[in-house]
């Protein structure tokens, strides 16, 4: 998709609204000048004109043959037009040019013989399981260390050569592993516990609250009640360590979610989507469409539906995690995310009251122009 406007010499801005967008700035020599602002027409000037920046006039009008521009008032859409342009200008340059951190993932190193976790900036497929991504490492590494107190998965990085005479550590000592180092377990025993440990990951604690619920209620029907609030006290230690992964961080093979986004044709939406850790071009989704009608639950079905995860290489799907991220996490985020797993378990109702509104704030925006 190109931007959506075009300016050429003599450059006359007038016309050129102060608002939202993403542009382009071709040049005699060299590669195009590409960026996003608030207030399109006042950085044009300044960029077009003769203006000072940490002592270096910079005249980007005496070399300027065009100027390209595309609206937009969403944040989350001037992000990846402005990804997409800069690598359609420079390929390959948009995630050091936006200065984007590379995602923070929690690994379980399924490969190892005795499969361990990590925390990494480097997504893998295969047999190490992505959990993410994380606001940053802190946060990450907190949440891991909480998850293990859960489990008996080793947390030490050695290559292990199991053997009886290995002095093990304080983790096997306070019965926080199971000592595969020592041969006190099978590597089938272990394997299960990893096992375990990545389906608390895949199903966001679900998987142990409701193990540990059933049993508390179990407990609590046989009216033994010092096990019940045992149990009770687990499921709290539980909760709080799932609640700590926050509201984005999936299995990378799900991460997956859409936004709704104003657009800046009147009448018609944005939809921004992710499938398994990948955006897909935006969507534009009318709000009131020429054809039969429909309600928005159906509309919206029927355009998730052709939808497919794109293939890509596994350091673009980084760099498309980390405008997630870097999105999300910031503090001008605006627009609701909502995560889904798969195409089976997309949030209709919540889309649809986002599209209500997305649809009522731009009609205001309108009226008060």
């Amino acid at each position: 998709m190109m931007p959506a406007a075009r300016i050429e010499p003599p450059f006359d801005l007038s016309a050129v609204p102060d608002a939202p967008a993403v542009f382009v700035i071709r040049l005699r020599d060299g590669e195009p000048y590409v960026s996003r602002t608030r207030l399109l027409r006042r950085r044009l000037r300044r960029l077009l004109g003769a203006s000072s920046i940490a002592g270096r006039a910079l005249r980007l009008g005496e070399l300027a043959t065009a100027v390209e521009y595309e609206l937009a008032p969403s944040r989350l859409a001037a992000l990846l037009r402005h990804y997409e342009l800069l690598n359609l200008c420079a390929p390959g340059s948009a995630a050091r040019r936006l200065r984007l951190r590379p995602p923070v993932f929690i690994k379980v190193l399924l490969s190892n013989p005795w499969p361990r976790t990590s925390v990494s900036t480097r997504p893998s497929r295969g047999a190490s399981f992505c959990f993410g991504p994380f606001q940053n490492k802190t946060i990450a590494s907190c949440f891991e260390q909480e998850v293990l107190d859960l489990f008996q998965v080793r947390r030490c990085q050695e290559i292990l050569a199991p053997s009886p005479d290995h002095p093990g550590c304080a983790y096997g000592e306070m019965g926080k592993c199971l000592r595969p180092c020592q041969q006190a377990v099978s590597r089938e025993e272990y394997s299960a516990e990893a096992a375990r440990l990545v389906r608390f990951l895949e199903t966001r604690g679900r998987s142990l609250l409701e193990s540990a619920a059933a049993a508390r209620d179990r407990a609590s029907e046989e009216l033994d009640f010092e096990q019940a609030a045992r149990w009770h006290s687990r499921w709290l230690r539980i909760r709080e360590a799932a609640s700590l992964c926050g509201g984005l961080a999936a299995p990378l093979s799900r991460l997956s979610g859409a936004a709704v986004l104003p657009s800046p044709s009147p009448g018609v939406l944005q939809l921004a989507v992710m499938l398994a850790g990948a955006w897909l071009p935006l969507c534009a989704f009318p709000i009131a469409p020429s054809g039969p009608a429909l309600s928005l639950d159906a509309r919206l079905r029927a355009l998730f539906s052709p939808l497919t995860p794109p293939a890509l290489p596994l350091d673009r799907q980084a760099e498309h995690v980390a405008l997630l991220a870097h999105w999300y996490y910031g503090a001008a985020r605006d627009a609701e995310w909502r995560p889904f797993s798969s195409l089976d378990d997309i949030p209709y109702r919540s889309l649809v009251r986002d599209i209500s509104r997305t649809a009522a704030r731009m009609q205001g925006r309108l009226l008060e122009t």
